[in-house]
């Protein structure tokens, strides 16, 4: 695979920096990657409590998937809103905002029991959550060049791993010690001082530091996909940079159904299926994060050293993959905890490579600097309508089908070939001249 015509070597990119443009550089990249770990904790004292609001408060699979689902819909408006609102309003307030948004909500869900303030608060924390992905993705694109991104975004895309992680150990350390509330309530201090990383260390681009523009999208001129400069602050884009949105949002659809089916109800099945303590269910789901630690690495590596700059090939490889886990998971991982967790943390490494490959990495370069924020807001947004629709069916399937988790991992089958079919044809356009991912 050669290497893509239009990019300059990371080297003579990171050599034009001036020491100032450096030291922030290194500052932004800390402060986004711990503000999207801490929008982790936000999200997942639900996912960790399910199990316990059904025996005590006698919240049904089918209720915990209505509540999980305003969450998700709230989440995907809220995406494509911020994707809208946020390069006018500036990433750095976006984020600020949906941290406060999900601090309020969280304190009120650890204090009430009824099912209508669960699912009226859950739907404000989906709004305020949904301000944290496009709007990092956005401070990073005004950072970062295209031929570092594969790389860089491989590093720095480990933030929603290690939320995935970090967030439901203390959740369900404190569910465990100290009931349902904490765990809510835990949530939100951890918000706040993630809201005050954010302060410090969030800046959206370096001319607000005083520092010059860096070249960050070198080469788009010449690019097939090249699009309008901009008109009344609006980058007007090609039919063939919409085109190539779309798909990527559709694969991004197949993936998100995975990721949060997985992410939202491993804990729960391997407590009611598999006999585990609703803490001990939390700390073995971490496998699936875990795991995909090492393919995001993997894979933004391959993306930049190996495959050019081409995201979309070395996703579609790592997709194919994905399917061959699925398949594996519905022949050997339903039979034990120990099956099911192995198997959760195969499709961990082969789904969390694309997933922040194609969202991060390619959605800066298919929105450039100016339209990143744009770009990963309506991606994101396309695919959190997968994570609504697996939380609608997820229940509702289990429920009808006697507390079976067989179709469910026949929906994750479905799904992930829903995603491969996207990215080849996402390849198939970058040979044809089409898109550039």
């Amino acid at each position: 695979m050669t290497a893509n015509p239009h990019l300059e070597s990371p080297s003579a990119i990171a050599a034009e920096l001036t020491p100032g443009q450096r030291q922030w550089r290194y500052r932004v990249f800390a402060g986004t990657w711990l503000c999207y770990v801490g929008y982790y904790f936000g999200r997942k004292p639900f996912n960790v409590a399910k199990s316990s609001l059904e025996a005590s408060l006698g919240f049904s699979p089918e209720v915990l998937g209505q509540i999980g689902a305003a969450f998700l819909i709230a989440y995907a408006v809220g995406q494509f809103v911020s994707g809208t609102i946020g390069p006018r309003f500036g990433a750095r307030k976006m984020l600020l905002a949906g941290l406060a948004t999900s601090i309020v909500s969280n304190l009120a869900m650890g204090a009430t029991t009824s099912v209508p303030a669960f699912v009226a608060l859950a739907a404000i924390n989906g709004l305020g959550q949904a301000a944290g992905w496009s709007n990092s993705v956005g401070i990073m694109a005004a950072w970062f060049s295209r031929s570092e991104r594969g790389r860089v975004m491989g590093v720095w895309s480990t933030c929603f791993q290690a939320g995935n992680i970090a967030a439901p150990l203390l959740s369900s350390w404190m569910l465990g010690q100290f009931g349902i509330a904490a765990a809510f309530w835990s949530g939100s201090l951890a918000l706040a001082v993630t809201a005050v990383i954010v302060w410090l260390f969030a800046v959206n681009r370096p001319e607000d530091r005083g520092l010059a523009a860096i070249d960050t999208d070198e080469g788009a001129s010449s690019s097939p996909t090249a699009d309008s400069p901009q008109q009344d602050g609006v980058v007007r884009w090609s039919t063939n940079t919409w085109i190539t949105v779309l798909l990527v949002g559709f694969a991004y659809f197949g993936m998100k159904f995975i990721r949060y089916a997985i992410d939202g109800w491993a804990p729960y099945f391997l407590s009611a299926n598999f006999g585990l303590a609703p803490p001990d269910a939390g700390y073995v789901s971490t496998a699936f994060a875990v795991c995909g630690v090492v393919g995001v690495l993997g894979t933004g590596w391959l993306s930049d050293r190996v495959f050019g700059g081409r995201r979309a090939l070395v996703a579609l490889i790592m997709l194919a993959a994905l399917v061959g886990a699925t398949i594996g998971m519905a022949i050997f991982g339903t039979g034990s905890a120990i099956a099911f967790a192995i198997s959760i943390g195969v499709i961990g490494f082969t789904l969390y490579g694309p997933d922040a490959l194609l969202t991060g990495a390619g959605a800066m370069d298919i929105g450039g600097r100016q339209g990143a924020i744009r770009a990963a807001g309506i991606i994101s947004g396309i695919g959190s309508t997968g994570s609504v629709v697996q939380e609608l069916l997820i229940g509702k399937m289990y429920q009808a089908s006697g507390r079976s988790i067989v179709p469910v991992v026949t929906a994750l089958l479905v799904s992930a070939v829903v995603a491969l079919a996207c990215v080849a044809v996402i390849v198939w356009r970058n040979r044809m001249g089409k898109s550039d991912v």
